[in-house]
């Protein structure tokens, strides 16, 4: 599973004109899954982003978690994040995994953030055309994937 991570003061996802999602301050968490991800790399990724450093303490450095300052987090299913532009310039999506493998890791993605977090984990819609709204806080993003640790 591979993630961008966006420390936010707030953000919202709107399908067909509505909002289906919203947080205040915390993660907007944009979220791929690879033909071949598994349990594994739910639990490891839902760990990380819980105890992921990015929000400051009170010296102004980044030693805080999501669950530290009692921020939210807004999960985003983008299939995307596994692109490959190596030939042309279409992209390819080979290495997303399709929908009857990526919707059931991502629900269990988003299942096993909420145990981490101790609270309700707002999403979009699987597979739906939506826009995104943010007010990144930083500005913070960062890139995890669960296949590649460093």
């Amino acid at each position: 599973m591979r993630v961008v991570v966006q420390r936010v003061v707030s953000a919202r996802v709107d399908v067909g004109g509505a909002v289906v999602g919203a947080i205040g301050a915390g993660l907007l968490v944009l979220a791929g899954v690879e033909a071949d991800d598994g349990e594994a790399d739910v639990l490891w990724l839902s760990a990380k982003l819980a105890r992921l450093r990015i929000f400051p303490d009170a010296a102004g450095v980044m030693n805080r978690s999501v669950v530290d300052v009692g921020g939210e987090v807004l999960a985003i299913s983008q299939f995307t994040l596994f692109a490959s532009v190596k030939k042309g310039n279409r992209p390819s999506w080979s290495r997303a995994a399709p929908p009857e493998i990526s919707r059931p890791l991502f629900e269990r993605f988003v299942r096993q953030l909420e145990v981490e977090l101790g609270h309700a984990v707002p999403t979009g819609v699987f597979g739906a055309d939506m826009q995104v709204h943010l007010i990144n806080d930083g500005p913070v993003t960062i890139v995890i994937d669960s296949r590649n640790p460093d």
